[in-house]
C-alpha cells in the first residue's frame, strides 16, 4: 500500500486532485460569498424601492382625503346652513335646510368610491350625516369620546384618527373603516361651529401597505409619533414589536436596517406624522441564497467528479510513458542493451525517451568499442609474447655487446646498442597492458632519435617543445614512435636537404594535439587523400580487421610504412593501429589527422581530450 502511494501515476493523482478540489473550493467560496452579497443587496434595494413608492402612493392618498375635507370646510352654502339651522327657530326652514346640508354631503360621497360615511356636528348639537345603509344612526356618547376630543382639540388641520374595526360614530357598521376628520370654522368670523367625521374604506391604504412586503411573512405596520399603531397588514392575532427600538426615520430619508434577525425598512409620510414599517424575517430572504447554495452544491459535485477524471487521465499519461522506461531500463540494467522505448506523451517525456534510447545505443557502441579493444590489446600482448625469445637472453645479450664496446671505446656504437636495448625492452614489456604516458613515450622517442641520428650521421635534428603540464596525460603505448619512425625513413631520408623534425604540443579548443612536423618530401595529393578516406572509414567501420587489412593494403605501397614481413606481422605499429588504438582509447572524435604538401613536408597531428586540472 505504502509503494503504491509512493508511485508516480498516485503521487501525480494526489497533486492533480488536491490543486484542482482546492480551486473548485475556492471558486465555490468566493461564488457564494459574491452571490449572497448580491441577493441581500438585491433585497435590500427592492425593499426600500418599494416602501418609498408605497409612502409616495400613501401620500397620494391623504392629500385626497384632505382636499375632500378642505372642499367641505370652504363650502360658503353648508357652513351658512349649518348656522341658519341651529339660529333659526322654524320648523320647516330647519328641514329644508338639513336636507340641502344632506345633498351637499351626498355630492361630496359619491364623488369617491372609498367613502363610507360622512359626518357633520356642530357645536349645537346637531348632526348631519350621509352613509350607505345606516342614516341617521348615531352614538349619542360621541361627545365623551377619544376622537371627538382630538377633533375639538385641534386647530383646523387635519386629524388622522387611523384604522378602526368598526364605526366609530354608528355602532351598527362592524367593518375595518380608516378615520380621520377636520375641526369646521366659519369663514366670516374665524369662529369655531362644529366637527367633519369622514370614514373610509381602508383597503387602498392597506393596498398599498401590501406593496411593501417582499416575502410572504412581511408584516407592515402605521405607526404615529407616540408609537400607537394606526394601521397594519398583521393579522389580530400576531403580537406587534416594540415600536420604539425600531430605527426611526426624522427626515424623508429612508432605512434599510438587516443587522437583526429580520430585514427592517422605515419611511416617513409627508402628510402625516407617521412612520410605515416594513418587517421581512431574515429566513425569506436567504431562501433565495438556500436554493443558490443548493445549486452550488451539485456544481461542486459534478466538478469533483470531472476533476477526479481530469486528474487520473493526466495522471495516467505521464505515468505510463515513464512506467515503461523504468521498465526498458530495468532490462538495461540485467545486461540488455538491444531494447528501446517508443511514446507519444508530453514534448518533454518525449525527449526523455529519445535521450534514452541514444544513451543505451552509446552504452551498447561503448561497450562493443572496449570489447574490442581489450582483445585488441590482448592480441597486441600475445603477438609482443610471441615475439620474444628469451627476452632477457636477448636484453643480457645486448648488454654485453655495450659492455664489449665500451672497453674498446667505442661509445657511438655502444649508445646505439644501449637505445636498441631501451626501445626493446619498452616494446615488448605488456604487463601494464597498452596504456602509457606521454614522459614514457618521449624517453622512447629520444631512444629511437639516438639510432637514427648515429645512423643518418646529423643529417637529421629534432626539437622537442612538450608542455610540462601534459608529461602526465594517458594516451596509448607505441603511439610516437611508428609516426616518428615513418616521418624519417619516408619523409626525411629521401630528402636531400638536412632534416628537421618537431614534436610539440598545442590546445585546440577543448582537444590536446601532439604534433610530429617534418621538412621533408611530403605525400602525394592522391596518396594523401586515400590515406585520409582510409582512416575516416576504419573510424566508421570500428575496428574490424577488413577495415584494419586494406588500411595497411593501401599504405604500403604508398611508402608510409615498410612493406617488411616483419612490418606486417607486427600490426600494433602502423598508423592504423595507432588511429585504431586512440579512438578505441578516446572514442572516433579522436585519432589521427593527417596534412601534407608535397615538396615542403608533413603533419600527423595525435587529437586526444584536453586533460581537466587536477588529473
Amino acid at each position: 500500500m505504502t509503494r503504491g502511494l509512493h508511485s508516480i501515476h498516485n503521487r501525480l493523482f494526489l497533486l492533480f486532485i488536491s490543486c484542482m478540489l482546492v480551486l473548485v473550493l475556492l471558486g465555490s467560496v468566493l461564488y457564494y460569498k459574491k452571490t449572497t452579497d448580491i441577493i441581500h443587496s438585491k433585497i435590500s434595494d427592492l425593499a426600500e424601492k418599494n416602501i418609498s413608492q408605497t409612502v409616495g402612493l400613501f401620500d397620494l392618498l391623504l392629500q385626497g382625503y384632505d382636499s375632500i375635507t378642505k372642499s367641505l370646510n370652504s363650502n360658503y352654502e353648508m357652513l351658512r346652513l349649518i348656522q341658519d339651522r341651529d339660529t333659526n327657530k322654524d320648523q320647516a326652514v330647519s328641514i329644508i335646510n338639513e336636507r340641502t346640508i344632506t345633498n351637499i354631503l351626498g355630492a361630496i360621497y359619491y364623488s369617491r368610491d372609498d367613502i363610507v360615511g360622512i359626518h357633520v356636528i356642530t357645536n349645537a348639537g346637531k348632526n348631519y350625516n350621509y352613509e350607505r345603509g345606516f342614516d341617521s344612526v348615531i352614538d349619542t356618547s360621541y361627545s365623551s369620546s377619544e376622537w371627538y376630543q382630538k377633533l375639538q382639540d385641534s386647530s383646523g388641520e387635519m386629524v388622522w384618527l387611523g384604522l378602526f374595526q368598526g364605526s366609530v360614530i354608528n355602532r351598527f357598521q362592524k367593518d375595518p373603516l380608516f378615520v380621520f376628520g377636520r375641526k369646521l370654522y366659519d369663514l366670516t368670523d374665524h369662529r369655531a361651529i362644529g366637527v367633519m367625521l369622514i370614514e373610509t374604506n381602508p383597503q387602498p391604504i392597506l393596498a398599498a401597505l401590501s406593496n411593501v412586503t417582499i416575502s410572504p411573512n412581511s408584516l407592515v405596520y402605521i405607526v404615529d409619533r407616540e408609537n400607537r399603531m394606526i394601521a397594519s397588514t398583521a393579522e389580530e392575532k400576531v403580537i406587534p414589536p416594540s415600536f420604539s427600538g425600531l430605527p426611526r426615520p426624522q427626515t424623508n430619508e429612508i432605512i434599510v436596517d438587516d443587522r437583526t434577525d429580520q430585514l427592517i425598512v422605515a419611511a416617513k409620510a409627508k402628510m402625516s406624522d407617521w412612520t410605515v414599517f416594513g418587517l421581512t424575517p431574515k429566513g425569506d430572504i436567504n431562501a433565495e441564497v438556500v436554493k443558490t447554495r443548493e445549486y452550488l452544491y451539485v456544481v461542486i459535485v459534478v466538478l469533483v467528479i470531472l476533476s477526479t477524471a481530469l486528474a487520473s487521465i493526466i495522471s495516467r499519461n505521464i505515468a505510463s510513458p515513464l512506467k515503461l522506461l523504468i521498465r526498458e531500463m530495468k532490462q538495461v540494467e540485467m545486461g540488455n542493451f538491444k531494447g528501446s522505448v517508443t511514446v507519444k506523451s508530453f514534448e518533454e517525456i518525449n525527449s526523455l525517451v529519445s535521450s534514452f534510447n541514444r544513451m543505451v545505443n552509446r552504452m551498447d557502441e561503448l561497450i562493443e568499442r572496449i570489447t574490442l579493444s581489450s582483445m585488441s590489446e590482448k592480441n597486441a600482448e600475445l603477438q609482443a609474447l610471441q615475439s620474444q625469445v628469451n627476452p632477457h637472453f636477448l636484453y643480457n645479450t645486448l648488454d654485453m655487446i655495450y659492455w664489449m664496446l665500451d672497453e674498446r671505446e667505442n661509445d657511438r656504437l655502444g649508445k646505439v646498442i644501449l637505445a636498441l636495448s631501451h626501445m626493446f625492452r619498452y616494446s615488448s614489456d605488456w604487463q601494464e597492458a597498452s596504456k602509457t604516458t606521454l614522459r614514457q613515450e618521449l624517453d622512447q622517442m629520444r631512444h629511437y632519435i639516438t639510432i637514427i641520428e648515429s645512423r643518418l650521421e646529423g643529417r637529421v635534428s629534432t626539437d622537442i617543445q612538450i608542455d610540462l603540464d601534459y608529461l602526465d596525460v594517458i594516451l596509448p603505448k607505441m603511439t610516437l614512435q611508428p609516426i616518428i619512425e615513418n616521418a624519417v625513413k619516408y619523409g626525411l631520408e629521401p630528402s636531400r636537404e638536412p632534416g628537421n623534425l618537431r614534436v610539440f604540443t598545442e590546445v585546440h579548443e577543448q582537444e590536446l594535439h601532439i604534433v610530429v612536423k617534418d621538412n621533408g618530401v611530403g605525400i602525394p595529393e592522391s596518396t594523401l587523400e586515400e590515406m585520409q578516406e582510409l582512416l575516416r572509414a576504419d573510424t566508421t567501420e570500428g575496428n574490424g580487421r577488413v577495415a584494419s587489412m586494406k588500411m595497411e593494403q593501401s599504405i604500403a605501397p604508398s611508402s608510409i610504412q615498410a612493406a617488411s614481413p616483419s612490418v606486417k606481422t607486427r600490426r600494433g605499429i602502423g598508423l592504423t593501429n595507432v588511429h585504431r588504438r586512440i579512438t578505441l582509447m578516446f572514442g572516433d572524435a579522436y585519432g589521427l589527422r593527417i596534412h601534407s604538401k608535397q615538396g615542403e613536408g608533413t603533419t600527423v597531428i595525435i587529437a586526444m581530450p584536453l586533460p581537466r586540472k587536477g588529473m
